[in-house]
């Protein structure tokens, strides 16, 4: 069972970058998928999920209004269009697959698989 991360790269502050997981090993269309980062020296913070149907989504306050996740259970994908990006939105984006409470505060989640991440920097 993998899941790996991809679209990661080099961008300018205000530019946008997709992020994509695949999944191979097994069928990942009644988890939630999520997507996570950590950024040097810092703990590993969530950013986005979806649950299974793809009708559900939560994001970072940090986010919102700015990424969007989405998946499409066929090809057993999930993505991460990110728009205007920050500096401080540099991190190692990492992929997930498990259980999310979509809770009106923040969401909950117990992640049960992890991809290997990819690398996202903004240059100021």
């Amino acid at each position: 069972v993998q899941l790996q991360a991809s679209g990661g790269g080099l961008v300018q502050a205000g530019g946008s970058l997709r992020l994509s997981c695949a999944a191979s090993g097994r069928t990942f269309s009644n988890y939630a998928r999520a997507w996570f980062r950590q950024a040097p020296g810092k703990e590993r913070d969530f950013v986005a999920a979806i649950n299974w149907s793809g009708g559900s989504t939560a994001y970072a306050d940090s986010v919102k209004g700015r990424f969007t996740i989405s998946r499409d259970n066929a090809e057993n994908t999930v993505g991460l269009q990110m728009n205007s990006l920050k500096p401080e939105d540099t991190a190692v984006y990492y992929c997930a697959a498990g259980t999310v409470i979509f809770a009106a505060d923040r969401p909950r989640y117990n992640m049960n698989y992890w991809g290997k991440g990819t690398q996202v920097t903004v240059s100021s």
